[in-house]
């Protein structure tokens, strides 16, 4: 293990970042509205991008009459976001890059903010957040979005993220970026003011966590790479999800993208997905009637999204066929 937390690791979604590079690097990712999709909800979200990117290039004539120009698609179809990452990293610092199942997720947000009013005015609570992409779009219709992810290189690069995408969007709702580590239980120890700065600064107040009981929506995008990590999630879970309220368990929902990775396993002596099958052994797909292997762990009940039922809204990345989008709810009957 201790091999494999040195091991150097490159997101294929940083493929064409300049090589060898260390450190922060900024990536301005296109979020474009596919041609199916109807304008009017997007526009509504993005009107003060909309309106910079014309201001940008009003010009005048030779007589000094301005010169309106014509609005292009382009123009209100569109914008960028900024995301500070690193182009490599190690294995316990993954969260400092961009992950394909990120991007995944982000187009999930992105279609349910264009088509829908389900995440209008929701409290909602990012894991593993990452460089926090799609909590950081999701803030444009939600109420309040807090990040959450553990080490503090982690959290001060999500939290420059937060900053550089702070005018995206013509109402953003609040956001804040906080520690979670899932081996520790929930809820976490909220800061009485004793703590050093950089901590202080991620801390849970008691009125944030009052908050988070009221979250309906919950994100995660890779975060299924270590069976030791998958047990600490559901185990989060189990305390952030819990049964004996009706409305908690209608309404509580999390939305979590993973990429399938394949490696020959000497147990198996065959290719297998490194973790995925010791994840899918938490769910029940919906529909499914099976006996938990983990009597003593919470059953979950989920369903695997089509992909096809939404389109790609970042442009710089290829979806392939290994990014699955799971929506996962506490099942009613733990078995």
């Amino acid at each position: 293990m201790d091999g494999e937390d040195s091991s150097e690791v490159m997101s294929e979604v940083h493929v064409g970042c300049p090589p060898h590079s260390s450190g922060p690097h900024i990536s301005r990712f296109t979020i474009s509205l596919p041609p199916e999709v109807e304008p009017s909800r997007y526009n509504e979200l993005f009107e003060a991008e909309a309106a910079a990117s014309v201001r940008e290039v009003l010009t005048l004539d030779d007589d000094g009459d301005l010169v309106l120009p014509r609005r292009s698609k382009q123009s209100t179809r569109c914008f960028n976001v900024t995301i500070q990452h690193n182009i490599t990293s190690l294995i316990p610092s993954v969260g400092l890059q961009v992950w394909k199942a990120e991007l995944v997720l982000a187009d999930f947000v992105m279609h349910k903010m264009c088509t829908s009013s389900d995440f209008n005015g929701i409290i909602s609570l990012e894991l593993g957040a990452g460089t926090g992409l799609a909590g950081i779009l999701l803030s444009g219709v939600a109420w309040t979005v807090f990040l959450t992810d553990h080490g503090n290189y982690i959290l001060d690069n999500c939290a420059k993220n937060v900053q550089l995408n702070s005018g995206v969007f013509s109402h953003q709702g609040s956001v804040h970026v906080r520690d979670l580590n899932w081996m520790n239980p929930w809820p976490p120890i909220f800061s009485l003011g004793n703590s050093s700065a950089s901590q202080e600064r991620y801390s849970w107040n008691s009125s944030e966590l009052k908050e988070v009981q009221r979250a309906s929506v919950l994100l995660a995008a890779d975060v299924i790479y270590s069976d030791d990590l998958t047990d600490a999630l559901f185990h989060t879970l189990k305390r952030l999800m819990p049964l004996g309220s009706k409305k908690v368990l209608v309404n509580m929902v999390l939305y979590l993208a993973l990429e399938k990775r394949y490696n020959f396993s000497l147990n198996d002596l065959d290719v297998v997905a490194n973790g995925y099958s010791h994840f899918r052994s938490y769910i029940m797909e919906e529909g499914e009637h099976r006996r938990f292997e983990r009597e003593s762990f919470p059953a979950f009940v989920g369903k695997c999204i089509d992909l096809n039922e939404f389109p790609q809204y970042v442009r710089e990345y290829d979806r392939g066929n290994d990014v699955e989008l799971w929506q996962i709810k506490r099942s009613e009957n733990e078995s």
